[in-house]
């Protein structure tokens, strides 16, 4: 990928097939292990290590604000009335709305929503973030 093209790159968000609009930031798509290590008796040149539980780090959508945020709040309302486990799609876009990547999530809930800070005499756009926590990854 050209840097030209990572200029114009969005996400695009999908809950459970509602679309959440695009946000100009992704943050923790990662996944780590537990390594538990294994002294076996009487063999000295190596220390086994074996695979533990994963951990899935939360993910981090930002952007502007725009007539998106009413169905993010949509959801959170809903999830809130009636908690669910959602899956969720994280679509990366390049400038022509052409899908390069996608990553589909299990078990996702939100933690997090933060709101603008509203200054009518600031001169910061204003901006939302959405964090999600997951139980892992899907195949495409």
């Amino acid at each position: 990928m050209s840097d030209e093209m990572a200029l114009g790159l969005n996400f695009v968000v999908e809950i459970d097939g509602q679309d959440l609009g695009a946000w100009t930031k992704c943050e923790g798509l990662g996944v780590s292990y537990d390594v538990f290590e294994y002294k076996e008796g009487g063999n000295n040149a190596f220390v086994h290590r074996l695979p533990g539980r994963a951990k899935y780090d939360p993910v981090r959508l930002t952007r502007v604000v725009s007539s998106s945020t009413a169905s993010v709040m949509a959801w959170l309302t809903s999830v809130q009335a009636t908690p669910k486990y959602a899956t969720a799609k994280i679509s990366v876009r390049d400038a022509g709305g052409e899908e390069v990547a996608s990553w589909n999530l299990t078990g996702v809930y939100p933690s997090k929503w933060t709101g603008p800070s509203l200054d009518a005499n600031g001169k910061a756009v204003a901006t939302e973030t959405l964090e999600l926590v997951h139980n892992g990854f899907l195949g495409s």
